[in-house]
């Protein structure tokens, strides 16, 4: 069995929690175990699918999101992936309802990019009305219809007798396959979502196990044969061969299980700018890596390895000193929560951070942020000059206290859209801090501007 190397497809849910990622990466692994060289992407802004993708089929997954990144990111970035890895398919994962989110949804993706579709249709506590269900999403828009389906969560013989049988008479549809009400397989969850790939949630034995059900249920030479549809539009932008870029500066990546939510695209937008990214730990190493020119700090789960974090001394002591030094730092997220005072939870109390800025985070049972933010720069800094705009996705539990007056604040960012702005990116001296999550995509500049701010050792 050998997949087309223009072969394409994307899987949809009918809505959250419709069985979507555990399909996808059934289908990942089922696809590399026949020898297929298979290239994962992610709908949307989410860190988490990515990692999982890569356990099963070996390959680093890419985020495609088409509001948060442009659509000549987007189109850049799936034909560069591909290209880069000799895909002989491209697996996309879809986020959420296939058409939530309106221009940033599933469907606004498959669209864009030409994708054939599968949809997963959860068949539990229904039977032939799940024929009115799939043909909803047939005629809503019939440019991107449910090309098939893969039935999840079947209860028995009968109850796919009857879900076929409707989904026959009613829906244009073809039906690939069904997964069991009992699966055998579990994902791991916590309050953020699921484990990270860095936490190796999977092993290759339950992964294995969930292969070998997909390929004994699901028809996968038609799936190959549907992907091989996929439209000449996924390839309509080729991005040129790059010259390799001279070293321009070197910037330490903050990379372990505590801090692990990048998008790939920043790291490639940073090296194609002339940075050499050296990865370090501040769970396991006791100082930053010698000849660095700037410091990267991601998101992730500081607050699940606080205790560790908070004992590693010598880390936090070097951490502080970069910063009191005036030497460029980036932090997101987690990352900005370890420049913190500390984190504070609810069964230890505070644990101690790096201490850059004079705040506490603090854990809270409800979700404290989510969703998609524009930022106008209102003062200068290391991404550019005063107007440039930006983008990027926000989800965190934790907040913090009052940001004293005496930190600047960088940016506006609009949060709703109707231009209710609130003042963030917090800097002190040349550090940069927030809850958000930037993607170079939407202005790559940002990336180049910042590889020459730490080439020049703080001097814009």
């Amino acid at each position: 069995m050998a997949g087309d190397r223009s072969s394409a497809i994307l899987i949809a849910g009918t809505g959250s929690n419709s069985g979507k990622t555990t399909i996808t990466l059934g289908l990942l692994a089922a696809l590399h175990n026949l020898g297929l060289a298979v290239q994962p992407f992610k709908c949307g802004p989410d860190f988490i699918d990515p990692g999982l993708h890569q356990l099963a089929c070996g390959r680093v997954s890419r985020n495609l999101d088409l509001w948060m990144m442009g659509e000549l990111r987007v189109r850049e970035t799936f034909a560069a992936a591909r290209q880069s890895s000799g895909a002989d398919i491209a697996v996309i994962e879809g986020v959420m309802g296939m058409f939530d989110g309106q221009d940033s949804s599933s469907a606004a993706l498959a669209k864009t990019l030409g994708l054939p579709v599968v949809l997963i249709l959860d068949v539990r506590s229904a039977a032939e009305s799940v024929a009115a269900v799939l043909k909803g999403f047939e005629i809503l828009d019939p440019e991107v219809a449910p090309v098939a389906v893969i039935l999840n969560r079947v209860a028995s013989p009968r109850h796919l007798a009857l879900v076929s049988g409707a989904i026959r008479k009613h829906c244009r549809a073809e039906i690939l396959g069904h997964l069991p009400q009992n699966l055998d397989f579990a994902m791991p969850a916590r309050h953020l979502g699921l484990f990270t790939g860095e936490e190796q949630p999977l092993s290759p034995e339950a992964l294995d196990r969930l292969a070998a059900t997909i390929s004994g249920q699901v028809d996968l030479a038609r799936l190959l044969e549907l992907a091989a549809g996929a439209s000449a539009t996924q390839v309509a932008v080729v991005p040129a061969r790059q010259e390799q870029v001279p070293v321009q500066a070197r910037i330490g990546v903050a990379r372990d299980r505590a801090f692990c939510f990048y998008y790939e695209d920043n790291f490639d937008l940073l090296r194609a700018s002339g940075a050499e990214l050296v990865f370090f730990s501040p769970l396991e190493d006791r100082c930053l890596p010698e000849g660095l020119d700037g410091l990267y700090l991601g998101g992730g789960y500081p607050e699940l390895y606080a205790r560790e974090l908070s004992g590693n001394l010598t880390m936090r002591q070097a951490v502080f000193d970069w910063a009191q030094a005036g030497r460029p730092l980036y932090a997101e997220c987690g990352g900005f929560m370890y420049l913190s005072e500390g984190i504070a939870q609810e069964d230890v109390g505070v644990l101690p951070m790096a201490g850059v800025f004079p705040v506490t985070s603090r854990m809270q049972k409800k979700r404290a942020s989510l969703g998609y933010r524009e930022v106008r720069l209102e003062k200068d800094c290391f991404f550019g000059s005063v107007g440039t705009v930006l983008r990027g996705h926000e989800f965190h539990y934790s907040v913090i206290d009052a940001m004293p007056a005496h930190i600047e604040r960088i940016y506006a960012v609009n949060s709703s859209g109707n231009g209710d702005d609130s003042r963030e990116g917090y800097r002190y001296k040349n550090v940069l801090g927030g809850y958000l999550h930037l993607h170079f995509g939407f202005n790559p500049e940002m990336a180049g501007e910042f590889v020459r701010f730490c080439k020049q050792g703080g001097e814009k």
